[in-house]
């Protein structure tokens, strides 16, 4: 393979090597084979824009600031997202884990509901759980309702804390939703206080154990392909540990925890499947039955 991959790219793949093992040290993140023409591309599109010419002056101040290797990580991670991307899985949030959650927890005092968005991007993701949860738990002003939304990204979560959305992002929310939830601004639409006020943001690599108590459901879309196969299992396990006896863990259509050595429950339903952290009853069953319909 020759040294460099044309000229004027100024980019070595010994250089591309370094810059995806630095990566993958700090973060846990693997840019395989399969991302290789992606990664690459990001990473040029990122050279230029940063006016350097060699990839040892990127990877010098990625070294030097914890800022410029952000920066990077960022335009390699920050995928375009849209309000309630995934249909089933609201859906089946809506219909099956908010009624259970109701009957578990609704004369408890605080009747609390934790819910935590992996890898929230943008703020699209919390915001739609934020918006079912509204519309569609019974007494929702009396649940005390905290939505941690984390992710790796500083930029991103900025645009998320300011709630500010248009176009394709929220084009899924329907006229009611908007109504209710969005206060119409000269450059589109903002989330109204009451709901910002169930999500709290905050910066977070995955790969880095952060206790943050238990919770009720968890979000992690299309996160873990990026992670290796060692840390993926770290984190289905302590996903695992996070939730509540009877909690809900989504994941992405492409993601799967099959062959993982963890004892959640697969629910089937029309076209998602989710997993249920038995409760200490349910593990003392001989065998947990997976469902088929809702």
């Amino acid at each position: 393979m020759s040294e460099r991959q044309g000229p004027g790219h100024g980019l070595s793949e010994h250089e591309l090597s370094e810059i995806r093992m630095l990566i993958e040290e700090r973060t846990g993140i693997c840019f395989d084979e399969s991302r290789e023409r992606f990664f690459s591309t990001r990473v040029r599109e990122h050279l230029r824009a940063k006016g350097l010419q060699r990839g040892t002056d990127l990877l010098r101040s990625m070294r030097k600031s914890n800022v410029e290797y952000e920066a990077l990580l960022e335009r390699l991670l920050t995928q375009e997202t849209s309000f309630f991307r995934y249909p089933g899985v609201y859906e089946a949030f809506e219909k099956r884990v908010l009624p259970e959650m109701h009957v578990k927890k609704f004369w408890k005092n605080p009747r609390t509901l934790r819910i935590w968005s992996a890898g929230c991007s943008t703020g699209e993701e919390p915001y739609s759980i934020a918006i079912t949860i509204a519309d569609s738990l019974s007494f929702a002003d009396s649940w005390n309702v905290e939505i941690l939304a984390t992710d790796v990204g500083r930029h991103a979560l900025k645009h998320a804390e300011r709630g500010v959305y248009s176009g394709r992002s929220i084009a899924s929310v329907n006229e009611k939703q908007l109504a209710n939830h969005f206060s119409a601004l000269e450059k589109g639409q903002q989330i109204k206080p009451r709901l910002r006020k169930m999500v709290s943001f905050a910066q977070m690599n995955l790969a880095s154990p952060v206790y943050l108590g238990r919770m009720d459901a968890i979000f992690c879309m299309n996160v873990l392909i990026y992670f290796s196969e060692e840390r993926r299992r770290a984190l289905v396990q302590r996903f695992y540990e996070t939730l509540e006896p009877g909690g809900y863990l989504f994941l992405g259509h492409s993601e799967s925890i099959s062959k993982m050595p963890v004892k959640f429950q697969a629910i089937v339903l029309t076209d998602c499947i989710l997993y249920r952290k038995p409760t200490a009853d349910e593990l003392l069953k001989p065998e947990l039955v997976t469902e088929g319909r809702a």
